[in-house]
């Protein structure tokens, strides 16, 4: 374990978290909401932190596979830590384990609260809380390495640790430039919803928050209502059609600049994604049609549904909790499938859900034809059975986690709906649950054990499960 190097970059990101808090200053200075000093606190603790870390001079500076992991767990640990002090120090949120609660849900764009009365809070608080969404939706360790270079560190270790998807690859020859093409794309994206925004009646300062919001596919509101707060059929599908387009993998726009059309065009995980958007929407808006009285109306409450469940953002212009059983249980579904792989969503992944379905297709033709050779395909081209097996991993790990997590938040005695779907809606980065943690409620009335349990479950999610697990596995710290 190379322990100065993992300080060393540790401490560059508290550093780098410090600078992002100056965004907010500046809006509190702005609005004049009294929490310049919060912030300030924040800002100096987290320098402080992170020059500590940043002193540690590594002799080597090489970065290995456990390294990378353990850097990307312990940064978005630390991240969530001094990331929550604004709200402890502006007493807006009393205890300090609710204020890691909120900003890792910000951070891993969950979106899950602990907020009573969101539209109580101070705009710079609130503008952080929804920064934090943009910052973590391409990966803060990402959004750092984009602007500062490490040309003698193994960045590609790091990168594998954050960046989510059952594989991963580089657009161009060095990860530096691949990681500033992403955020370019990211970039642009973002202006152009803030400007349709705009264009639809919201003020500047509404439309930043929200456009944080959709971008990282993490869903904080800055109404109790959330999105149903402007009752706009324009913003709803400005803001449906936004949440589908950062839940597509952002390689797909590099082919689509560089013009390789043919490749986006035969892209198997876009066409399911799109194909499941599609059918769900069309279903749920068949099932609650006799609700709002018109299939138009329907459908555009349906798309803005399924669009943020899929793509694990969490915004919601409706009580969907009060739609019929079908409907909620088609979105139950969705949470589990989430969006592409190298996108901002959460969730298991359309690409794993793809493999595993053909995985069960080729044991169903194997038991009938026991001899045939059988390989997994995508885009046309087989699979290493290393990626194969590596979903298969994957997905047993998630169900551990899973299983063990609604056995510890059981124990605050909720009911069923709430306690499963409480975990289900932490560990796949969506947001709203169903019963007590639903589109109108929240998470302040679990246990402090069971806000930890649900906030490792955030971070676990986000990291794609193998990165927190090696952080607090006791071999991996070893010196070798």
């Amino acid at each position: 374990m190379n322990f100065r190097k993992v300080l060393a970059l540790t401490g560059r990101m508290l550093i780098a978290n410090g600078m992002l808090m100056i965004a907010p200053l500046c809006v509190s200075i702005i609005y004049k909401d009294g929490q310049i000093l919060p912030f300030v606190y924040s800002i100096l603790i987290s320098f402080a932190l992170g020059a500590c870390g940043y002193a540690a001079k590594p002799k080597n500076s090489e970065i290995y596979a456990r390294e990378g992991m353990i850097i990307v767990a312990l940064t978005w640990v630390l991240f969530s830590v001094v990331g929550g002090l604004p709200f402890w120090f502006s007493k807006q949120i009393p205890s300090l384990v609710d204020c890691i609660f909120e900003t890792a849900s910000g951070f891993t764009t969950t979106g899950s609260t602990i907020l009573t009365d969101v539209e109580a809070m101070s705009k710079s608080l609130l503008f952080w809380r929804s920064f934090t969404h943009w910052i973590g939706g391409m990966g803060v360790l990402v959004f750092v390495t984009a602007i500062i270079s490490d040309k003698n560190s193994r960045t590609t270790h790091v990168m594998r640790a954050e960046m989510p998807g059952p594989k991963i690859g580089k657009l161009a020859a060095k990860w530096q430039f691949s990681i500033r093409i992403l955020y370019a794309i990211y970039i642009t994206l973002t202006i152009i919803e803030i400007l349709l925004l705009l264009l639809g009646g919201m003020n500047i300062y509404d439309s930043l928050v929200h456009t944080f919001g959709t971008a990282g596919t993490g869903g904080f509101g800055i109404k109790n209502t959330s999105i149903g707060y402007y009752d706009s059929a324009y913003i709803d599908y400005v803001i449906g059609i936004f949440m589908l387009l950062f839940g597509v993998n952002f390689n797909i726009y590099y082919l689509i600049l560089v013009k390789q059309f043919f490749h986006v065009k035969n892209n198997s995980e876009l066409k399911l994604y799109l194909s499941i958007v599609a059918g769900a929407s069309i279903l749920i808006m068949m099932n609650i049609t006799y609700i709002y009285g018109s299939p138009l109306k329907a459908f555009r409450y349906s798309f803005f549904q399924v669009s943020s469940i899929i793509t694990t953002t969490g915004y919601a212009t409706t009580d969907f909790c009060k739609w019929p059983m079908f409907s909620q249980m088609i979105l139950l579904a969705l949470m589990f499938v989430g969006g592409c792989a190298g996108s901002t969503g959460g969730g298991l992944k359309v690409i794993r859900i793809s493999i595993m379905l053909k995985c069960t297709l080729n044991e169903v033709k194997r038991a009938v034809s026991p001899r045939s050779v059988l390989t997994v395909k995508n885009d046309g081209k087989p699979l290493e059975s290393q990626v194969v097996q590596g979903v298969s991993m994957y997905l047993v790990v998630y169900a551990v986690i899973m299983v063990v997590s609604v056995l510890i938040v059981a124990l605050d005695n909720f009911d069923m709906a709430t306690t499963i779907t409480s975990v289900i809606t932490t560990l796949n980065n969506i947001g709203p649950g169903l019963a007590s943690v639903g589109p109108a409620g929240n998470f302040s009335e679990f246990s402090v054990l069971s806000k930890l349990v649900l906030t490792f479950d955030m971070l676990a999610g986000r990291l794609e499960l193998f990165p927190m697990l090696v952080l607090f596995t006791p071999l991996a710290w070893k010196k070798i």
